[in-house]
């Protein structure tokens, strides 16, 4: 599969992008401090720079993108709105958000080899989109691995979780209480310029 292997902070500051919405809470860049100081950009590339954005984001590919965003039009509401709550609901993000990974690329790769499980089953695809009433947790045989081991006990890094997720106190488990809406998103963002990109 295809990745970004652009440097993040570098990434994040092209597309004007707080490092700490994506968990690295360290990452800054130095390195043409003016670089910023650009032109006026033009229509089509407040566009782009805005797709590229939630792209980036979420880590999800032109391919993905362009069907999420051909699925969006389809639902009722705003084609916008719909877009985001798609990406919201992938289970790399859920992952991400319950605190089981701090970045969400590692949460990605925690669901790709096999860590996750909704409603009992194992699911090891990123792109799963979960439901209400689902329950995500790391599997069982999991558990044990550092990687898990630090996130519970008096010591466990403290995790505030969006509206629509609940976590349960000391466990590796959490619960998708209703469906996201447009203002669970975390980053600022300007949906309708990527509708507009789309609609040419």
């Amino acid at each position: 599969m295809a990745r970004n292997m652009q440097p993040v902070a570098k990434r994040c500051k092209a597309l004007d992008l707080s490092p700490a919405t994506l968990g690295y809470n360290g990452k800054e860049t130095r390195r043409n401090p003016k670089g910023n100081m650009r032109r006026k950009q033009s229509e089509y590339g407040l566009q782009l720079n805005e797709k590229q954005k939630v792209k980036f984001v979420y880590g999800v590919q032109e391919k993905q993108f362009r069907a999420y965003y051909e699925k969006a039009n389809k639902m009722p509401g705003k084609t916008g709105d719909n877009l985001l709550i798609l990406c919201e609901r992938r289970l790399d993000n859920v992952v991400f958000h319950l605190g089981f990974a701090t970045t969400r690329r590692q949460a990605r790769q925690i669901v790709t080899h096999s860590h996750i499980t909704v409603d009992g089953k194992k699911v090891n695809i990123p792109s799963y989109q979960v439901k209400p009433g689902q329950v995500i947790a790391v599997k069982e045989g999991s558990k044990s691995s550092p990687l898990f081991t630090r996130l519970t006990g008096e010591d466990a890094p403290l995790v505030t979780t969006p509206a629509w997720l609940e976590r349960e106190k000391n466990e590796l488990k959490g619960t998708v209480t209703q469906l996201p809406t447009r203002e669970d998103v975390d980053f600022p963002v300007e949906e309708h310029l990527i509708v507009e990109y789309y609609s040419k």
